[in-house]
């Protein structure tokens, strides 16, 4: 199952009625392209990604390779044909700075790096986010953005927080043509990055 012609911009807009964290992902014309779930009290994160909020048809599932830890990796495995496109890694201690992910491909080979724009929007968001009444509105102004490069050096995608109050919405886009197989590892790379990154700004 390769995700392909898509109508960029599209939308992660996480689900505010349930307590797991669920998002739909749209494109521009507000069309289905994917609903994300993410399992309930696991000791490693679990993450399947449907066809829609219907849930009748199960696309991808992301597995993280160990309990939760800095140098945590996340398998991205293909259920339709049955296939493992490889996986996202987070790079360690550099994260607690800047938020700083290895995209790699099936034969565990580097294809791309996803790292946040701006460590100060982290930095302050971390400390207003303590501060009572105000932190609440932290999602309206201190908000990241993330960008996606090949091992070419070469911007393939740009992933950016919208403003919003609960921290609901982010909007990817991408910048130049790729190849069907290389976006779908990128997709299901980021929609796993959001999850992880979700919790903060």
């Amino acid at each position: 199952m390769v995700l392909k012609n898509l109508n960029y911009p599209l939308d992660f807009k996480f689900k505010i009625t349930t307590l797991s964290s669920d998002f739909n992902i749209t494109d521009k014309n507000g069309n289905y392209v994917a609903y994300v779930r993410q399992k309930m009290f696991k000791l490693k994160e679990d993450v399947i990604v449907f066809n829609d909020e219907s849930k009748s048809k199960e696309l991808f599932r992301i597995k993280a390779n160990q309990w939760i830890d800095f140098n945590a990796s996340y398998s991205l495995n293909d259920l339709v044909d049955n296939k493992n496109y490889g996986r996202l890694a987070r790079k360690g201690m550099r994260s607690l700075w800047k938020s700083s992910y290895d995209v790699l491909d099936e034969n565990d080979k580097q294809r791309f790096t996803i790292t946040e724009d701006n460590a100060w929007t982290k930095f302050f968001d971390g400390m207003v986010s303590e501060i009572p009444i105000i932190g609440m509105f932290t999602g309206y102004f201190l908000n990241p953005a993330y960008t996606v490069k090949g091992i070419d050096g070469k911007e393939y995608f740009k992933l950016k927080k919208m403003p919003s109050f609960f921290g609901r919405r982010f909007q990817l886009d991408r910048i130049i043509d790729i190849d069907d197989e290389d976006e779908s590892l990128v997709i299901l790379s980021l929609l796993m990055m959001v999850l992880l990154e979700r919790a903060r700004g």
